[in-house]
């Protein structure tokens, strides 16, 4: 029973990072703290592997990072919450940094109708310069419009 508890909360949490992604890039990124987020909208020549919006990973890890440790001594309710946060941020990684914006030559070959719409979701949203009529916040669910072509 605890494990099946425990598997919840990971889910769940999961899940609801989704939101949390959405309203801090849409109020945040998009917001008071444009300022790291822009470079990420332009087009970008510079051999830099680095971007000023990649400072936003110490942000979103933050939390993460303090509840698995907060909750490793009993493995209490704030590792698991701390794991759903940290399983997010690494498949935030994954589709956003590899699949997506290809800065590792991982994930090329993958085509799905899900995936597909990913990358159609995230176009809509680069092709905004400024920080105003923004669309496509989220990161794992995809509006139905970008599955179809």
């Amino acid at each position: 029973m605890e494990v099946l508890i425990n598997s919840s909360i990971v889910i769940a949490t999961f899940l609801l990072m989704e939101g949390v992604a959405w309203l801090s890039h849409k109020y945040l990124m998009h917001g008071l703290l444009w300022f790291f987020h822009e470079d990420h909208h332009q087009h970008n020549t510079n051999i830099d592997p680095f971007e000023r919006n990649d400072f936003f990973f110490l942000l979103f890890a933050t939390p993460g990072i303090s509840f698995l440790y907060f909750g490793l001594n009993n493995f209490s309710f704030l590792f698991w919450v701390g794991l759903g946060i940290t399983l997010y941020g690494f498949a935030y990684f994954i589709i956003h940094d590899v699949f997506i914006h290809r800065r590792l030559k991982y994930l090329r070959n993958i085509d799905s109708a899900y995936f597909r719409a990913i990358r159609r979701a995230h176009k809509a949203h680069h092709k905004h310069f400024h920080k105003e009529d923004g669309e496509c916040f989220g990161m794992l669910w995809v509006p139905l419009k970008y599955f179809k072509k």
